[in-house]
């Protein structure tokens, strides 16, 4: 097994890692060898390319501006003679589109050869230099890395506590959380009625695509379904709205204005305009202000309980086929199985699960960045998002660039400015990972 080494280690291959490596090159295009990605898929966007095709998402729902390529501009400008897969409003790009944008995007920064085929199993400050970081693939090799950068998005599918509860007697595809459903390996639904719990943009995408294979759905929702352009209005992106969350000392206090700004699922317009009509042709029954009480397994069907009075005289004699958790994921960094051994060693203030890191994203006490959900105390309400990868590179790429930046002492930046032992051995690792995978 080999032991290599980096100078810059980015965890993940998704939308964010790509927009930050393509910034850091733009700052400082000599780093190009000093950067490495590690993925499973050994891969630029494959999880999220696998997400969309999952359920059907032709579209995103993120402006054209929104995308990996530091030149905000440059989606529009590979759309010329396909503007009809822009979408109003604010020219949102189909799926295939911006697929084939990132792919452009990869290619012009030179990019394909920098992700290896592994996953990170283990991530610890090295005991024998504790300004570095230990990384241990799943191929058995081992990663040293001065800087790590986690990328891989966030959270744990959230579960109703009646949900937890089911033992598991039914067949394990009835009941899925929305991440476990793929709708291209559903050939037909015909006959059956799907439960769908949650109000989001993946409750309306799962409906829509069951609807399309023959099913009824209903749509079930503690609260009324909200109907939204963006996941939090368009001056959450710059300073309208951003100053003064900025300007806020309390971190409890900024926790909140996140949670407000979102204030939980939506669907697009669209998506509404076409669920409406599903419901008028009698494919699609909303439940409003319900939530699944209990469900038990009966015979091949689901007999499902719900706290409104008028909605469970109804639903208790519907015979459910399936059940699918439209309902998000939980946010808790203490309990990141990557993050155990960082943890221990430098453990940091959480709001709700939440870690409060520095200004550039870093995790105080050492040279590890995150990105993602994970940012919102810094990044605000959009740091999931396309547009939150940009805020976040505008936060950790300085960090990243300038040795002046670096976290600890004058030891620490100088030797950041130092070029890195055998850094010259991340490109043969990527290659020993793409052989792996044939």
């Amino acid at each position: 097994m080999a032991q290599l080494q980096t100078d810059i280690a980015v965890i993940g291959a998704g939308p964010q890692a790509l927009t930050l490596v393509t910034h850091v090159l733009q700052k400082k295009a000599k780093l190009r060898d000093r950067i490495q990605v590690l993925d499973p898929s050994g891969s630029w966007m494959t999880q999220w390319q696998q997400q969309f095709a999952a359920q059907e998402i032709a579209e995103l729902r993120s402006p054209a501006v929104h995308h990996p390529d530091p030149n905000a501009h440059a989606l529009r400008a590979f759309a010329e003679g396909r503007y009809h897969e822009l979408h109003p409003p604010y020219d949102r790009p189909g799926t295939c589109l911006f697929q084939e944008f990132c792919d452009t995007v990869v290619q012009r920064w030179q990019l394909q050869n920098h992700v290896v085929t592994a996953a990170v199993t283990r991530l610890e400050p090295w005991s024998k230099q504790p300004s570095q970081f230990r990384l241990t693939l799943s191929t058995g090799d081992t990663v040293l890395a001065r800087r790590v950068v986690l990328a891989t998005g966030g959270g744990q599918p959230y579960l109703p506590d009646w949900a937890k509860q089911i033992s598991a007697t039914h067949p394990p595809e009835r009941l899925c959380h929305a991440s476990q459903v793929r709708l291209s390996t559903l050939s037909s639904l015909a006959g059956e009625t799907v439960l769908i719990v949650g109000s989001g943009l993946t409750s309306g995408h799962l409906a829509v695509g069951a609807v399309k294979r023959g099913a009824n759905v209903v749509m079930m929702a503690r609260r009324t379904f909200q109907e939204k352009l963006f996941d939090a209005e368009p001056g959450w992106l710059g300073p309208k709205y951003l100053k003064g969350f900025h300007a806020e000392p309390d971190m409890q206090t900024r926790w909140q204005l996140v949670q407000q700004a979102r204030n939980g699922g939506s669907l697009t317009p669209a998506m509404m305009t076409r669920l409406r009509q599903l419901q008028r042709q009698g494919h699609i029954t909303f439940y409003e202000h319900c939530q699944v009480a209990d469900a038990h397994w009966q015979g091949d069907t689901w007999k499902v309980c719900c706290d409104n009075h008028m909605a469970h005289n109804r639903i208790a004699h519907h015979p459910i086929h399936r059940v699918w958790l439209a309902t998000g994921t939980t946010l808790d960094i203490r309990s990141h199985s990557l993050l155990a051994d960082v943890w221990k060693q430098y453990p940091i203030e959480t709001i709700n699960g939440l870690p409060v890191l520095d200004e550039h994203l870093r995790w105080p006490g050492c040279e590890l960045f995150l990105m993602g959900p994970w940012t919102a105390l810094r990044v605000g309400p959009v740091a999931r998002n396309l547009f939150g990868g940009k805020l976040a590179c505008d936060r950790i790429v300085p960090a990243l660039t300038k040795a002046t930046l670096s976290f600890s002492g004058n030891a620490s930046r100088n030797q950041s400015a130092m070029p890195f032992e055998g850094i010259h051995r991340s490109t043969s690792l990527a290659k020993a990972g793409r052989q792996d995978s044939i």
